[in-house]
């Protein structure tokens, strides 16, 4: 059942948008609910029968290859919402959506989101601009997977993980951040260890910790800070 407790202002940087007349509408719809690292919140093909407004934690959206290899095209924390298709209009799932970050959620009924939605108000126009910076994040990471480096590539998603998790160490596997990136593991491990070479980051078995995040910033390529300067609508 949806918790019915009063909430004070949400972590959600969506959520703590609305108007507080509209987000004190929507707490009896709103579920709170763990994101266990590793998992899966839709397959593709999936009917969307839920939408997720992360409060910690992060959350990939993954684009599979003929059922085999998978790539990142989207980051989702604490900024934004896992369920664009339904605002779009569409019911079901093309990528797969992992928790990548563990932490916690706002769950909300995909119909009683619908019927917010039309409700107008702030709401669909809140999501409307979040749905233009994810459209940017997806189509910039796609240039920057094709034309830049994996150790650049690697620090770019370092620090947006960073910046959703608001920490400086996560669970990471060798599998995990090959699919992230589109590269191999070898690939990946190079980079990995180029970074540690400069004391940016730290990898041991399955946790990684930044340890320098202005030297992980100059190693990025700018498809951070464009990625990055989409969010500046929200309220930090």
């Amino acid at each position: 059942m949806p918790n019915q407790k009063k909430r004070a202002s949400p972590t959600n940087k969506l959520l703590a948008a609305l108007p507080r007349r509209e987000y004190q509408r929507l707490i009896p719809n709103l579920e709170e609910i763990p994101l266990l690292f590793e998992k899966v919140l839709y397959e593709p093909g999936d009917s969307i029968l839920d939408v997720y407004f992360p409060i910690s934690g992060i959350v990939s959206l993954l684009a599979s290859v003929e059922d085999r290899a998978t790539l990142e095209v989207g980051l989702v924390g604490r900024e934004g919402m896992v369920g664009v298709p339904i605002f779009m209009g569409v019911n079901t799932s093309l990528n797969r959506a992992v928790v990548q970050g563990a932490g916690s959620a706002f769950r909300m009924k995909a119909g009683v989101f619908r019927k917010e939605c039309a409700n107008g108000g702030s709401l669909p126009r809140l999501l409307r601009r979040y749905t233009h910076s994810l459209l940017t994040q997806i189509s910039q990471s796609a240039v920057c997977n094709r034309f830049h480096p994996v150790d650049a590539r690697l620090a770019r998603w370092l620090l947006m993980t960073r910046d959703r998790m608001q920490a400086d160490e996560f669970q990471l596997t060798q599998e995990f951040l090959s699919n992230m990136l589109g590269a191999r593991r070898e690939g990946v491990n190079k980079a990995a260890g180029l970074l540690q070479q400069q004391h940016l980051i730290s990898y041991t078995r399955g946790a990684l910790t930044i340890l320098n995040g202005a030297g992980l910033e100059a190693i990025a390529c700018q498809c951070y800070g464009i990625i990055k300067g989409e969010y500046t609508f929200l309220p930090e």
